[in-house]
Parts: C-alpha cells; structure tokens; sequence
C-alpha cells in the first residue's frame, strides 16, 4: 500500500525559502509518494547526530521538491537541515551528480560535483566530523493506473534526459505514481579513512563513480536496461567470430553463396530477436489493469522484498513453473507494477503469428524453435543472441520445464537453455547471474478442460488466430485468485563453487565444454524445481481437492470434511516444509463456502446432515490443483499408506521402507531433502500423528498402531495416504511387468509403453480419476531413476536386464498396496504383453519398439 503524505510535517533545523514552500503546496496535490522501504528511517539513522547530504541522479527543481517532499513523509532530515552547519553553496544540503541543464546549446557531460568536493575536504580537515550521504532514485509515472489515462503513458519515466516542459507535464500526469527509493547511507569519515586520512582528487572521483554506478543499476533495476535498437542487436549477433565461422560453414557444406548464408542468419537472427518498446509495455500494463480485475479476485505475491533486494548488479533470470498462457504476462505485469524491470522471455516460436508475435516481441518476448538438431547456424545464432543479451544486462524469463504441465506437476527439465546460460555466463557475463524461481498457483485454470483432453489422448491445438478467436469465451468466467511467490534465488557462481569448484579455470567458448558442464547444469535444474516447490503457495481449492479427491465418490459429509481440511493445515503449519511455504488464512468452514462459490463443490442438504461432493469432471480438473501441492504432504502420505493395510508396523520398518523408495519419490516430486533428512521428517510426522490420536505407540515407543478400519482416526489416515498411492501403484506396475517378463525380455520403450497402457486400462477398471496415472512421462522418469540407481541395466542387445533384488523390492509393495490393486496390475501386466505379442507389428506393439513412444 503507498504510504498517503501525513498532514503534519516534521520540523526542520532551518526554513526553506518562501518560493520553495509556495512551488511544493503548489506540487503536492499532483503527489502521491511510493516509498522504497516503505519506512526508510530502518536504512537512516538520523538519531546519532551526523549531518545528513542526499544525493540526486541530476539536477531538477522537480526532483529537488520531490524530494522534500518524501523526507517529510519518511520522517527523515529535511534536505535544508544540514545546510547551514556544512560547506555548501545553496540552501540545500543535496549533492547532484549532473550540471544544472542549460537553457541553450548541449547538454553538459557529467562530472565531478563541486559540493561533494567540498564535503570531502570539509571533513578530512575537521576531527571527528563525519557526514551521511543518503542516495536516492526518483521515478515519476512509471507505470500509469486506469485514471491516469493513455496520454500519460507517453510522459512516464524512462532513460532519456528530458526538458523543463516535458518534466511538467510528466508531473501533472503522471505524479500521483512516483517512486522515491532511499538507498543505504555512505560515510564520508570511513571512505576517507580508507584513503589514508586525506581527501583527495581521485577519492572525490572514484565516489562519484560509484555513485553513477549505483543509480544507473537502480534505474536499469526497475525500467529495465538501456537497449540499443533491435538492428544494432542483429548486427552484433551477426558480426560475432562464432556466427561468422558458422556462416562460412554452412555455405561451404551447402555450396552456397556466402551471401546467401549470411541472408539466411540474419533472417534466423531477426526471427528470435526481441524489440522491446518502453511504451508498448507501458501500455500493456494500463490495459492489464482492467484485464486482471475483470478475470480474477486478486493477485497475491509473497517474498518480493527478498528478490527487490537482490536485484540490484546481478544479471537475474527469472525461471517460474509452467502452467498457463497467461504465466507470460502475469509475472511482467507484476514485476513492472511494483518496481522492477519487464524480462525478455523466450518464448516458442509457435506463438510468432501475424501481429500477435510482434506484440510480443515489443514486449520482450524473444522466440526459439522446438529443437536445434542439425541446424548449426541457428544454433550458433541463437547462442550469440542470448550471449549479447547478456552482454547488455538484460534481464531473462524462460520455462525450464520446457511447455505447460498438464498434470498440475512440476515436468522434468529440459536443460537446453540453462546450458546456452551457463556459456554465455563464463563467455560474456560482466555480472552475477541470480536465478530466481517462482510458483504460480491458480484456483482455476483457462487451460483446465484443454489440458485433460490432451491426456486422455486427445491431439495438442497448434496456437492459431482462430483458436485465440474461440478462447475469448474463457473471458467471461471468473478465476477465484492467483498466488504468485518467489523462491530462494539460485546464485550460479555459488552452485559452481559446490558441484565444480574448478569453474573458474574453464574455457570460455562453447568448442572446448568442460566435462563438469552437464552435472552442473543437471544440479542447477534440479535446484531451481526443488526451490520453486519450497515456495508453493496453499489455495483452498488445492486443500478442498487433497480432501475429496481421497474419497471413491469425491463425497464427504460436511463434518468429515472440516475435519479433514483441519487437519492438512495442521500438518502445514506444524510441520512446515519450507520458511517460504504460505497456507490460506481461511478457516475450515470459509474453505468450503469459498468452494461452493467457486462452483467447485456442491452441497446436498440431508436430514441427517449435508453432504459436500464434486461431479466427474469437476474431480478430474480438481486433480489438477491437488498435485500442485502434493509434495508438501510426501511424508505425511508415506507413513499414512503404510497403515492402509496394516494395522500395526515397527517404527524402524517405516523408517526404513521410507528411506528405500524415497529416491522415487524425490524425483518425481522434486523435494529438497537428502534420504537422511527424509527419515527424520517421518519420525516427525510419527510424532505428529501420535499427538493428535491418529496413531498410537506402545510403551517403548516401537511399534506404532492405528485404530480400526471403520473408525474416524483411520478415515483421515486414508484421507492423507491417496495424494501418494497412485505414485506407488505406477511405481509397482512397472516392476511387476520387469518381473512378470524377466530379464532381456523388454527395452525401456516397450516397458515404458506397457506401463501406459496397463495403467490406462487400470484406471477404467478402478476409476482412477486422475488422469497423470497414466502420464508417460511419470514412467518415463521412473524407469530412468531405476536405471541410474543400477536397479536394472541395459545389456548388449538393448534389453533391460536385473537380478534378484528387483523381486524384493517388489514384495515391499504388499506393505503399501491392497491384494485387489496387486493382483490386477499382475494380471493386466501378462495379459498385456500377451495381447502385444499378439497384435505387432501393426497394432500397440509397434508404438512399444519405439523407446520413448
């Protein structure tokens, strides 16, 4: 919220000149201040008596009342407080890095700043004397709100040095948006001490660097960078020494003429290229205003204080999860909203349509193709292009997921563009590189009926002006709110420093890829999801769907249901899984209401009390929302599965199992900790149920129990167990069809596709409601897990081979799975195979040769 101007102002050690007190009440109805902190007294201590100088970017009147205007509201010294005790030739004590515009002829280059001179000697000659020097960034209509109106979006705030007029007329427009950031204060007394005690020309000279420094990452922090023309990028793409050889290689094996191979990469070069226009984002923001009002309740956004922090000489990457469309402009839309620079996105190139894409490249968006095989001169392109943008400070977004997840999971990572980061940093990168996750959490999903149908077989849309016409139906539903939280950054250097520290001795071309570049970047993948996943943000519609969906029926009655949905915020906030975890601050009760009007759940009245359902589509699409948040209930899940079908079980035994499939789990759900740690949350959670009657010990605390089948203590065990059961029905599938087929019988892509089919048609048999229990991918990443855990193998005809631990670890699953679920997937698993032997080559068999398929 912005902090409103008080009505009384602090008194000042000295008064300001009657026309500065006449232009700022002239100024301050056209005012309204965002302070950066919101309470800057926490950076400026004013208490201890040191003068206090600010410094300005440059010279304006406008700035000048500007800034008297926030030390006023900040309750900071007023910039005339100082004036009268320290060396300065005006009345104010401000220090202004740029000459005072002239009204004729050219704009004066900076330069050193007499006053600060003066400063500088006035304390080196004066013992004990010291002075605060206080920067400060000033922006004026940044970005306009729905009443400022479209003019004033051509007034806002960018790079350019403007005049008087055009500054007065930004003001009257735009100044009800202005942002004043404080920055950290700088002691003359310690900078001169460093100095050896004296105040010298090249001190004066280094600060003042220092100080231009500051402000142009300030400024470039919250505009973005100061781009050169999208031609001027093309040419220094295409100029580079990398692009020049590829060219020259591709004539010469294509027997072209060079300069068609150089028409052919400037036409790739112009494809990808962004060309990013200060206005057009400015007025997408102004028009998203309305958008974002008319389709959502709101936009929560948690953490941002931490990534506003950092921002600040790192070259940032901003690397969210994956799943809407609308991901693109909302985390943009955001960033420029509260302060921050839009990122160039890389974008597919599938969204490159006529108009379409052109507003997306003025808006930042920079497009790739799917795949780069066997095209070198794209390849070579695309990695200079991305290098430049490195190059020029610009900061980055992209998906490391590679498309939307259909399933409501985080998708395993496709490493393409990390490793082109990775080159580009030890090549070209004159900053830090921060990489910084973001969960996005919906309550409802414009894709949600798409992304179903997509896995039941149906073939993916290609984007299309038409499919775009057909959506604007979405439009006029209603989307309940939309979370958005930053993770714990990634800095690269210090991922580097642990998985490689040898980093630093690498060469900096692509050519010569040190061998530790592919581990590293697999740490880097697997760090972003893991801290994407530790930001996760709990909606009610995600608690709602943990709940019914755990029920044969996705029924519950009304009281069964509050106490479940108690229970997983309890679970929550007792056994928090990450600082930066946020869990819905309604009660049990509002959850459900919040449901019904979301029209989620329906409420059947009964006399002998209500029942709350969802119907089968709606179960379907809640799936979704259940497995955004299935990982923080990991642990929880696993102790309560193994009390589906057992009563009683040794404490050590759930420790133990839980340690054994842990590897899986973590994965496939991408959790942070290691195996050790995992065992440690499950004596945790054991201590959890026990306090709230859920298990029970025996004297030496030993062997845990549950209750009866048909009590309630063991309906909210089954409740928690199902968000994880169906990993371990996929889990015990695919080694039931190692097994039931024997060693050298299957390759990974005939395993991988039995699988699909066996928990497809498990799925119509048991009605599994969820439509990744079939996802190929899950298996996929599965089978991978069990090979580089050298639990099967691959022999020499490219059959997967294993030995007799395989079978042990398939009768674990008695532990976890109910004789009806077991005996079914054996019988389907032989049935199937059978029925493929049958049927090749033409029918499935022929898809199952296809590794992959």
């Amino acid at each position: 919220m912005d902090p409103a101007l008080p009505g009384a102002r602090p008194a000042a050690a000295g008064r300001a000149p009657a026309l500065t007190r006449l232009l700022c009440a002239l100024l301050r109805p056209w005012l309204r201040l965002r302070l950066q902190p919101s309470d800057p007294r926490t950076l400026v201590d004013a208490s201890d008596g040191r003068p206090t100088v600010y410094v300005l970017e440059r010279y304006g009147l406008s700035d000048t009342l500007i800034l008297e205007e926030a030390a006023a509201s900040a309750g900071l010294p007023a910039p005339l407080a100082a004036a009268d005790v320290l060396p300065i030739r005006r009345r104010r004590s401000i220090v202004y890095l740029s000459r005072r515009p002239r009204w004729f002829g050219r704009p004066q280059h900076p330069t050193r700043s007499e006053t600060l001179a003066r400063l500088f000697a006035h304390v080196a000659q004066t013992p004990g004397a010291d002075v605060r020097l206080v920067p400060v960034s000033i922006f004026v209509g940044r970005a306009p709100d729905r009443q400022s109106g479209w003019f004033s979006v051509l007034f806002s705030e960018n790079w350019v040095v403007v005049g008087r007029f055009r500054r007065l007329l930004a003001l009257l427009l735009n100044g009800r948006d202005t942002i004043v950031q404080f920055a950290a204060p700088v002691s003359l007394r310690q900078l001169i001490d460093e100095a050896g005690g004296e105040a010298t020309e090249r001190s004066v000279r280094k600060l003042s660097r220092v100080l231009r420094v500051h402000f142009h990452r300030i400024r470039a922090a919250v505009i973005g960078p100061d781009l050169s023309h999208r031609r001027t990028v093309v040419n220094a793409v295409l100029n580079a020494e990398p692009v020049r050889e590829a060219i020259a290689a591709t004539a010469s094996k294509e027997n072209l003429p060079l300069a068609k191979a150089e028409k052919r990469a400037r036409d790739f070069a112009m494809e990808i290229a962004a060309d990013y226009s200060h206005p057009l984002v400015r007025s997408m923001s102004f028009l998203l205003n309305g958008f974002w009002n008319k389709l959502y309740g709101g936009v929560k956004m948690h953490h941002f204080e931490s990534l506003r922090a950092s921002v600040p000489g790192h070259e940032v990457i901003y690397v969210p999860c994956h799943r809407s469309h609308i991901d693109y402009l909302l985390l943009s839309w955001l960033l420029y909203r509260n302060g921050l620079s839009v990122p160039h996105i890389a974008a597919g190139v599938n969204l490159n349509l006529p108009v379409l894409g052109s507003l997306l490249r003025r808006g930042g968006a920079f497009f790739l193709r799917r795949t780069f095989r066997g095209n070198l001169l794209y390849s070579t392109v695309f990695r200079e292009y991305l290098g430049q943008l490195f190059a020029r400070g610009v900061p980055l977004e992209y998906f490391i997921e590679g498309g939307r997840s259909r399933t409501g999971r985080l998708l395993a990572p496709r490493a393409g563009m990390l490793s082109m980061t990775l080159s580009s940093f030890l090549s070209q990168s004159r900053r830090p590189v921060l990489f910084q996750p973001v969960y996005i959490g919906y309550e409802k999903l414009m894709e949600g009926k798409e992304y179903i149908g997509e896995l039941s077989g149906r073939p993916k849309q290609k984007e299309s002006w038409l499919g775009l016409l057909r959506a604007t139906k979405v439009l006029r539903q209603h989307y309940g709110e939309v979370a958005v939280s930053f993770g714990e950054p990634v800095y690269l250097a210090e991922l580097l420093d642990e998985v490689a520290p040898q980093w630093r001795e690498a060469p900096g071309g692509d050519d010569d890829k040190p061998d530790w570049a592919g581990p590293a970047v697999d740490a880097l993948a697997e760090r972003i999801l893991v801290n994407i996943n530790r930001s996760a943000d709990v909606n009610p519609v995600n608690l709602l769907a943990l709940a019914l969906l755990s029920t044969p029926n996705h029924a519950m009655a009304e009281s069964d249901l509050l106490a479940q949905l108690d229970l997983a915020k309890r679970l929550l906030v007792e056994l928090p899984y990450s600082d930066r975890v946020t869990v819905t601050a309604l009660e049990p009760a509002q959850i459900i209401a919040y449901g019904e009007k979301m029209q989620w759940i329906e409420r059947v009245a009964h006399p002998l009390g209500d029942v709350l359902r969802c119907g089968e589509e709606q179960a379907v699409l809640l799936s979704y929302f259940r497995n955004n948040v299935q990982h923080l209930f990991a642990a929880a899940a696993w102790v309560a599965c193994c009390f589906l079908n057992n009563r009683r079980m040794a404490r050590a035994t759930l420790v133990r199992l839980g340690r054994l499939v842990y590897p899986f789990i973590r994965s496939e759900l991408f959790l942070g900790w290691d195996e050790d740690r995992f065992g440690e949350r499950i004596e945790a959670t054991l201590d959890f149920f026990t306090r709230h009657d859920l298990l029970e010990t025996d004297e030496d605390g030993r062997i845990m129990s549950r209750g009866p089948g048909q009590s309630d203590t063991a309906f909210r065990l089954r409740g928690i167990a199902h968000s994880l059961l169906q990993a371990f029905e996929r889990y015990y599938i695919a080694l039931a069809a190692l097994v039931k087929n024997g060693p050298h019988s299957l390759t990974a892509g005939e395993l991988e596709n039995l699988c699909y089919l066996t928990a497809q048609r498990l799925s119509l048999l048991h009605e599994v409601n969820a439509p990744e229990f079939f996802d190929k991918s899950l298996f996929r990443g599965f089978i991978q897990k069990l090979r580089e855990r050298r639990v099967v193998w691959l022999d020499e005809n490219g059959k997967l081979d294993f030995d007799g631990s395989l079978e042990e670890v398939a009768r674990d699953a008695r532990v976890i799975l109910s004789r009806e679920i077991r005996h079914g997937i054996l019988k389907l698993t032989q049935d199937m195979r059978a029925r493929l032997a049958e049927d090749a080559p033409e029918g499935a068999a022929a898809a199952a040769a296809k590794p992959g398929a």
